[in-house]
């Protein structure tokens, strides 16, 4: 069960993304509460989203690109310091939203710096994926995607409801500072990490050849191809986290302490469900296990839309939460463990792009569809489109490794 947690530059490859995954989510969910809390529209949530998702899209390919190329680490390293560059320009600018001779320029420098993290998102997401299939021997590969995807969890967990409590005590800007600080930490701990290029990196292949044998090995790959599909399908149309803000304020009347319960409950049950994964695995039947998970999340998301209860939604993003934990666990094993490591950080760009970034993409597809539709009825119709292509992609035969 703890074979991987043995691997020193393991360990402190998951310390660098937990610190580096709480200080962007204690992010996301500030700015967001702070931007409804003042304009009091989904759709500015909503492009909150786009911001991030657009550069991230755009810059993926060539991050998967250069993580088969370049050294890893360094990669990781440049990409943590752009990040931390855009949390100190958000924790000057976040400030000025609520000054209305100021909201503006704010607003629109708010969005840049979003911007700058996607960019960055795009380009660190590859190498570090990369650089840990690498640490990790192959027989310790399932047991390494379910501890990282805990700790991962662990860090979206924790950081709504520590969010909430510190918004509440110190303020928009100390809480920015904090994430700040939290990205400096990360780096310390990548620093640590080994120096490693792609084993077989390449050298004389075209960029745009490179990146096109990426996107042929998941196209040809129907396990990948289905597997990235659903999660991305289930991300985009039933994800409610970017529109959590509206609910606790219009539908829950929570405030911004119940709206840290919502955003970590679904953390708590993917928690829960990636710490048996790790005594458990559900790898030895991807396939199988990985339609069950989103099937399962749709419905609890069906449930989320319906209730009128604070604690029911919460348990109903408690147990979707535990279904996407164990499809998360699947889809990291198959990502680290199907492509080969000279091809790997071009296959993991492809995923950034259709699973990654279709979390800023959903957001801003919840934030459009909740403002033309109403937020219940946005939530029922994506979860319903997600069920049915589950149930559609289950006549398929996929063929297991």
């Amino acid at each position: 069960m703890f074979q991987a947690l043995k691997n020193g530059p393991y360990v402190r490859l998951i310390a660098s993304g937990f610190f580096l995954t709480f200080a962007l989510m204690m992010q996301e969910v500030l700015l967001g509460y702070e931007l409804y809390r003042i304009t009091r529209d989904p759709l500015a949530l909503g492009l909150l989203g786009l911001a991030e998702a657009v550069p991230c899209i755009a810059m993926a390919l060539f991050g998967g690109y250069l993580a088969d190329r370049m050294n890893r680490r360094t990669q990781m390293l440049l990409t943590q310091a752009l990040m931390l560059a855009a949390s100190l320009m958000l924790a000057y600018f976040a400030p000025k939203l609520a000054n209305t001779d100021d909201q503006n320029t704010a607003l629109w420098i708010i969005y840049g710096s979003v911007a700058i993290m996607g960019l960055a998102r795009g380009l660190y997401s590859p190498a570090n994926a990369s650089l840990r299939a690498q640490l990790v021997r192959p027989e310790d590969q399932a047991n390494a995607s379910a501890w990282s995807s805990f700790f991962w969890q662990g860090a979206m967990l924790s950081a709504p409801v520590f969010s909430g409590y510190f918004y509440l005590k110190a303020g928009i800007q100390n809480s920015m500072l904090l994430t700040a600080f939290l990205i400096g930490v990360c780096m310390l701990f990548t620093l640590t990490l080994p120096s490693l290029r792609a084993i077989g990196a390449l050298t004389t292949e075209r960029m745009f050849d490179s990146i096109k044998a990426g996107f042929r090995f998941v196209l040809d790959n129907k396990l990948l191809l289905y597997s990235i599909s659903l999660d991305l399908v289930a991300v985009l149309f039933s994800g409610v986290v970017a529109i959590l803000p509206a609910f606790a304020e219009e539908i829950l009347h929570v405030g911004p302490e119940g709206l840290g319960w919502l955003r970590a409950a679904s953390g708590l049950g993917a928690v829960s469900a990636m710490l048996l994964a790790a005594r458990f695995s559900p790898t030895f039947r991807p396939w199988r296990n990985m339609l069950i998970a989103v099937i399962g999340f749709g419905l609890a998301t069906l449930v989320f839309a319906l209730s009128e209860s604070f604690w029911l939604s919460c348990l109903a993003l408690a147990v979707a939460g535990a279904f996407d934990g164990i499809s998360v666990v699947v889809r990291q094993y198959l990502l680290q463990t199907v492509p080969p490591d000279a091809m790997r950080g071009r296959v993991l760009a492809v995923n950034s792009i259709f699973v990654s970034s279709s979390n800023e993409l959903g957001a801003f597809e919840s934030g459009v569809a909740a403002k033309f539709l109403g937020l219940r009825q946005s939530v029922l119709a994506g979860a319903g489109f997600t069920l049915g292509l589950a149930f559609w992609l289950a006549s398929k035969r996929v063929k297991s490794p």
